[in-house]
């Protein structure tokens, strides 16, 4: 053995550092590289006893399992008063708990519209004296209600709301309607224009869309999300197809049921093609949520931000929260914003993520890259690499530019751990002053603490 090595030709194998094997290229040596990475550091001892776990395995079989098999159908449209028994003063939020007082720009300028919409104040100066005192306000995360929200998230009891059904494993779960885009609540903006939008979509699009399932029946969600990936969408920040998919199955009975509204409606979709990302929302949120409390699994089933916190929930962790800092977005900016101008990752769409779609099927949505930045590549690179991370591939969910693979599905924190590969997130970026709406889109990775603070949790469970 000792001769063939000193006299044979060499068969080396690169792992870890990578100015090694930029060494042998040089010198024209061929190799095999092997993509190791040491685990996250700190989480050794935790990784070793959570892998151990006998329970492990057949819990995240289940898990996963859930999550993959779940059915969401829209099947109806109300207030919030009426699907969540949400009472006056009570305000649901993005992201994990959080206080008035460490609440960013934008989500304080969403509650201020919430109270001026409710009629709680009479102008936003009364309406965050009122939000600072706590006087007969409640604030409590959406994802403790069966309930998500994109960027501040708010949601107050006049608003209307999606709810969807799972078919499969009878959960339900809510998202409000989408304001469609310019200065709109969910981005902290509470001028006239938005409470009228608010009191509209009260009054006509939510009753109309109501109207139009009942005559529809149940819209097969599952179905369409797996088209609309093979148009082109990605089901977070590119919702175009499925858009049009959801108003093609709808509008006839929409001028059936509102035939004096059906224009108007019809012509508010048609300007936003985000509008299906509630719905997806809702969506991707009654699957995780079937998930739920599996003990011994090591799978994500939500991942949110509040604009101060980004916050995971475990499988087999129950309902609590383990948080990091929430970053700030890099990618593409508006008009003259800049990074300075930019609040940290906020919403709950990052159910999305946690369901194999947005960054995860950024492969699936060439065109993305001209809304975050990047190249087509880097779409395809995020896709592959969450492989890394993930349990499962989508069985229904497939990417046509990867011989329709299915989306990568299944966030595991011990893979997290193992690899340092933290989730590749698509999102908007949200002005920091309250008010000021959008300014950008980009790409943003999760705080490491929070996955490292759940696998030291589900060492001890």
């Amino acid at each position: 053995m000792t001769l063939s090595m000193l006299y044979g030709e060499p068969r080396v194998i690169s792992a870890g550092a990578s100015i090694l094997a930029e060494a042998l290229d040089q010198q024209a040596v061929p190799r095999r590289e092997v993509a190791w990475r040491p685990p996250l550091p700190g989480t050794s001892d935790a990784l070793a006893l959570v892998l151990a776990d006998p329970r492990r395995e057949a819990a995240n079989e289940t898990a996963v399992g859930r999550l993959l098999s779940a059915r969401p159908m829209l099947v109806g449209v109300r207030p919030a008063r009426d699907a969540l028994g949400l009472e006056p003063g009570t305000f649901f939020h993005a992201g994990p708990p959080i206080t008035w007082e460490r609440a960013s720009g934008p989500m304080r300028g969403a509650l201020v519209g919430a109270m001026l919409f409710e009629g709680l104040a009479p102008t936003p100066e009364e309406a965050e004296r009122r939000l600072a005192s706590g006087e007969g306000i409640t604030l409590d995360s959406c994802h403790h209600h069966r309930t998500v929200g994109p960027m501040a998230g708010v949601v107050s009891p006049s608003m209307w709301m999606l709810e969807v059904s799972d078919a499969e494993h009878g959960g339900t779960a809510y998202c409000s309607l989408n304001e469609g885009l310019g200065k709109v609540l969910r981005y902290g903006a509470y001028g006239p224009e938005v409470i009228e939008r608010l009191r509209w979509m009260g009054d006509v699009l939510g009753p109309v869309l109501q109207a139009a399932l009942e005559r529809t029946g149940p819209l097969d969600l599952r179905a369409l999300v797996a088209q609309a990936l093979q148009m082109g969408d990605e089901l977070h920040n590119r919702n175009r197809a499925a858009t049009s998919l959801m108003v093609r199955e709808m509008a006839p009975a929409i001028v059936d049921a509102s035939p004096g509204r059906a224009a108007e409606v019809l012509r508010f979709v048609n300007g936003n093609d985000h509008f299906f990302l509630n719905v997806g929302m809702a969506a991707a949120k009654v699957g995780a949520d079937a998930a739920r409390n599996v003990p011994g699994s090591s799978l994500v089933v939500a991942m949110a931000r509040n604009g101060t916190e980004f916050g995971i929930q475990v499988s087999g962790l129950g309902d609590r929260w383990f948080t990091g800092p929430a970053g700030v977005p890099d990618g593409l900016y508006l008009g003259a914003y800049g990074p300075d101008d930019a609040n940290p990752d906020i919403g709950d769409s990052t159910i999305t993520e946690t369901t194999g779609l947005g960054g995860f099927a950024m492969a699936a949505a060439p065109a993305i890259v001209r809304f975050v930045g990047g190249e087509v590549s880097d779409a395809v690179t995020a896709t592959t690499s969450m492989y890394e991370i993930t349990m499962a591939e989508h069985p229904a969910y497939q990417i046509p530019g990867l011989g329709f693979r299915g989306t990568p599905v299944g966030i595991d924190v011990t893979l997290v751990a193992r690899t340092g590969i933290l989730p590749v997130v698509n999102t908007g970026i949200a002005g920091r002053v309250a008010g000021t709406g959008q300014v950008g889109a980009g790409l943003v990775s999760p705080p490491v603490e929070a996955f490292t603070a759940a696998l030291r949790a589900l060492s001890q469970s």
